[in-house]
């Protein structure tokens, strides 16, 4: 079974990911392998270069820059999307066949619903929380003003949008024994699915 998960930034998903792992699930983070699609040396990196000299120096990656860049402009974002996207497909696919037979494959893909992934799982599962939380969540973490959390937040589909379009609706609106108690019956309810 192929589950995708989602959340917006700063939801919670990836302690959801954390908990399906430690229930049994083989997890591939897509936000990993999109660093791995535009890592030093890369083809994706050589293609971002081309596009925005000014976000590579000293052959590597200037994330914050390149944000600030796709963030502030769809047409950028979509531009991005294009060169990291089909990498990363190719790179889970890969990652894939490293489950055990039988295993749930869980996908962590912030962009699951905006890129059209969730077709093509059998189960898709998504973390709401505030946007008050998440908000203090990515300040707190990556270090960025608000002005640049609440343009990657707005970046993202709706939490009300996502949450038509799950299977699975996870709410992280309390503590983390309660995030975990509906992490593990969405993971239960999986399994008795698959």
């Amino acid at each position: 079974m192929r589950v995708g998960l989602t959340g917006g930034i700063g939801s919670g998903k990836s302690v959801v990911a954390k908990t399906f792992a430690e229930l049994g699930a083989f997890v591939i983070d897509t936000d990993e392998l999109a660093r791995d699609a535009v890592a030093p040396g890369s083809a994706g990196l050589r293609e971002i270069a081309a596009l925005w000299p000014q976000v590579v120096r000293d052959g590597a990656l200037d994330r914050p820059a390149l944000a600030a860049i796709v963030f502030a402009d769809g047409a950028q974002r979509e531009r991005l999307n294009a060169i990291v996207h089909p990498e990363v497909r190719r790179l889970a696919a890969e990652r894939e066949r490293g489950a055990a037979p039988g295993q749930t494959i869980v996908q962590v893909i912030p962009l699951l619903f905006e890129v059209g992934l969730d077709a093509q799982m059998d189960a898709n599962v998504v973390v709401i929380a505030p946007d008050s939380a998440r908000l203090e969540r990515v300040l707190a973490r990556d270090g960025v003003d608000e002005t640049h959390a609440r343009a990657r937040m707005a970046a993202q589909i709706a939490p009300d949008a996502a949450r038509r379009r799950a299977d699975y609706v996870i709410e992280n609106d309390a503590d983390l024994a309660a995030l975990r108690a509906r992490t593990v019956a969405v993971y239960e309810s999986l399994q008795r699915r698959a």
